[in-house]
């Protein structure tokens, strides 16, 4: 028997060594096949449960999801614009130890990297203004659920495109990944010098095209006849009741829920925090017109800790601020469109701002940039104007204002010379007495502050200008004398 074991055991080792060294080789050879190794696969980014969004996409198979999917043949393009953003919501918070940025040939030459954990605070982790593309790999210790990618500058006419965007670390969801939206393929190129085939935008959200052209950079545009008798004040209204409120802001924080002090919302009765064009046309509105189904908010109003609503929403869309003669060269404002006015982090009354306060039915007395006390019996009304030079080609900016810029002794400045109707945001609190008792969800009242998004339907805003501003002619809700 002592002879006969060693004959019989060596077999048997053999055969589980053949058998292990062949599971082995399944299992690696299937690891090549996908493209990952095993040591890969152990290590999934947090990024591939998030979910991705952008400030915008070329075409429709570029989408964000495209730069998370772990795919190295699907990817993320921007529109052809600076600047633009990528983030990704890793669903919890997360401690973040390395960010991955493959990039296609139309890299970011200049871009941050920002992380949060919600309610618009965001937090710099690197920056350079430097970027050569390929692939970086990024060390970093933060924390957040947030991720962001800003790109400033690009490295050829073309927009921003990513590879992949991975975020890896510890925490975040523990959601089984969701699949790709399977977009059509677009191969890596063979060569990095290689021409991209450009392709033009549909729809690009920063770059519109405008209904009609002006002959030449100030050009007059067709114009409606004064009516006998008409009031010659450039000028058409919208009546937009209260919807509701949410801590939301999908201009300033577009993507994150809850991601912003208390907003009361006008208009548009779909709006939250992933509100954009697309679905701010299928919204419905409490405007009059039923054809404004344009957002508006403000920062919600306390009387202490109750939240009060205006009883009085007037948006007045006027042709103030530019002198008569150029009044023929108006644009409509255009689809997509977001303005935001006033400052909501001002520390003090700002001269410079256009918000301000008064008593209605007490001859507007006191009017300031802060609360001011109203006689029983009166209400409590803030006056908001917005911007309305626009630089002709972003419906929208990194700071949200760069886009826009008042009028200066009558005309736009040349770096912003569109001239677009001027919004007028009027409410009417049903308060008053002691200013000490009233405070904005963004602070005191010189943090008053309006945003708008705009979904009027071009064919719509296209007459009213027309027949309203461009004629100098006072308008009501239905757009006619």
């Amino acid at each position: 028997m002592s002879e006969t074991a060693p004959r019989t055991t060596a077999p048997r080792r053999r055969t589980r060594r053949l058998a292990l060294t062949g599971a082995l080789a399944t299992l690696l050879g299937a690891c090549l096949v996908n493209g990952v190794l095993p040591a890969e696969a152990a290590e999934a980014p947090l990024s591939r449960s998030g979910k991705a969004t952008a400030s915008s996409s070329e075409r429709g198979d570029l989408s964000p999801s495209a730069a998370i999917d772990g795919r190295d043949d699907t990817r993320w393009s921007s529109a052809f614009d600076d600047p633009q953003w990528f983030q990704v919501d890793l669903g919890a918070s997360a401690s973040i130890t390395k960010i991955v940025l493959n990039w296609e040939r139309a890299h970011a030459t200049a871009f941050t990297i920002q992380t949060s954990s919600g309610g618009g605070q965001w937090k710099t982790i690197h920056a350079t203004t430097a970027g050569k593309g390929g692939t970086q790999t990024l060390n970093v210790s933060a924390t957040g659920r947030y991720v962001r990618l800003n790109a400033t500058a690009r490295s050829s006419e073309y927009g921003v495109s990513l590879w992949e965007f991975e975020v890896h670390g510890t925490g975040g969801s523990t959601a089984t990944p969701r699949p790709s939206a399977s977009p059509t393929r677009t191969s890596p190129s063979a060569s990095p010098s290689a021409t991209p085939t450009r392709t033009t935008p549909s729809a690009s959200p920063t770059r519109p095209v405008p209904s009609q052209t002006p002959s030449g950079p100030g050009g007059d545009l067709p114009k409606g006849p004064v009516p006998p008798g008409a009031v010659r004040v450039a000028e058409f209204v919208a009546e937009c009741p209260y919807t509701h409120r949410l801590p939301d802001d999908p201009i300033v924080v577009p993507g994150l829920p809850g991601g912003s002090h208390m907003h009361s919302f006008f208009g548009n009765t779909t709006t939250d925090a992933d509100s954009d064009v697309t679905s701010l046309l299928k919204g419905g509105t409490t405007c009059s017109p039923k054809t404004d189904l344009s957002s508006y908010w403000v920062p919600t109003l306390y009387s202490g800790d109750k939240p009060v609503e205006p009883t009085g929403t007037t948006f007045y869309y006027l042709g103030e601020g530019v002198r008569d003669e150029l009044m023929a060269k108006t644009r409509p404002l255009p689809l997509g469109l977001r303005i935001v006015a006033g400052n909501a982090k001002a520390t003090k009354p700002d001269a410079s701002s256009n918000a301000r306060w008064s008593c209605l039915h007490a001859g507007h007395v006191g009017s300031s940039k802060d609360f001011v006390e109203c006689p029983s019996g009166t209400m409590l009304e803030s006056y908001l104007d917005f911007p309305h030079c626009w630089n002709g080609k972003d419906l929208d900016s990194a700071d949200h204002k760069s886009h826009m810029s008042y009028p200066v002794n009558g005309a736009c400045p040349a770096s912003h010379p569109v001239i677009v109707p001027k919004l007028r945001q009027v409410l009417r609190y049903p308060v008053s007495g002691d200013p000490a008792k009233f405070r904005l969800a963004s602070g005191p009242g010189f943090t008053m502050h309006g945003d708008f998004f705009n979904a009027w339907p071009e064919a719509e805003m296209e007459r009213r200008v027309r027949d309203c501003i461009r004629p100098i002619v006072k308008c009501g809700a239905d757009g006619t004398p």
